[in-house]
């Protein structure tokens, strides 16, 4: 599609960025020149027709910035942390009140590489989880409350069994499958945890 300026035409967009989906039913356009589109005077609430494609990438980018969608973001609203551990650093979101720790990564269909979810406890104990409506294949990494990794284990989708921590422990750390690997993470090693603490 190409616009001359000064013309104008309309898009319906619809997006998806997982799990919320949004629309932006309409964006009027008008076109500065053929390679520059930056002008967004209204947006009205009426249903247009589709355009066939968008050859701007400038465009393609101040429409995926109105969306706010951001496929790097973690899916929920939970504080993160970036930490360092093996050869990698991960984006961990922190589930430390009994409701977070129960939902964990249920009903998500992928995480992205670097990103998982770090379970914080009120004291060490025996811990064990289990995979009731998760979709993803785990790694779950168990730590004392000095960091030291107790034990790493896997996961599979789906599965009711549990899967235990071979000692005492305070946190867990949820990765996708063959991460912690990746990462040189093995058992024995410590990692540098920031102050956590479980809030019920």
């Amino acid at each position: 599609m190409e616009l001359k300026r000064g013309e104008a035409t309309t898009v319906k967009i619809t997006y998806e960025c997982h799990p919320p989906r949004a629309s932006i039913s309409l964006i009027r356009l008008f076109a500065l020149n053929s390679t520059d589109m930056t002008r967004f005077p209204a947006l009205r609430p009426h249903l247009l027709h589709p355009l066939p494609s968008i050859r701007y990438p400038l465009l393609t980018l101040l429409l995926a910035a109105l969306a706010g969608c951001d496929p790097e973001k973690p899916t929920s609203n939970l504080a993160t942390i970036q930490l360092p551990m093996g050869q990698k650093t991960f984006t961990l979101e922190v589930a430390d009140n009994d409701r977070d720790r129960k939902y964990g990564l249920m009903r998500r269909d992928s995480m992205p590489a670097d990103h998982g979810m770090i379970f914080v406890f009120d004291r060490e104990d025996r811990l064990a989880f289990y995979m009731r409506n998760t979709h993803i294949p785990l790694d779950i990494v168990y730590l004392d409350s000095k960091g030291t990794i107790v034990s790493i284990k896997q996961m599979k989708p789906f599965d009711e069994n549990t899967t235990p921590s071979d000692g005492p422990a305070q946190y867990a750390i949820e990765l996708n499958k063959d991460i912690a690997a990746a990462a040189g993470l093995k058992p024995g090693m410590t990692i540098k945890l920031p102050e956590l603490k479980a809030k019920d």
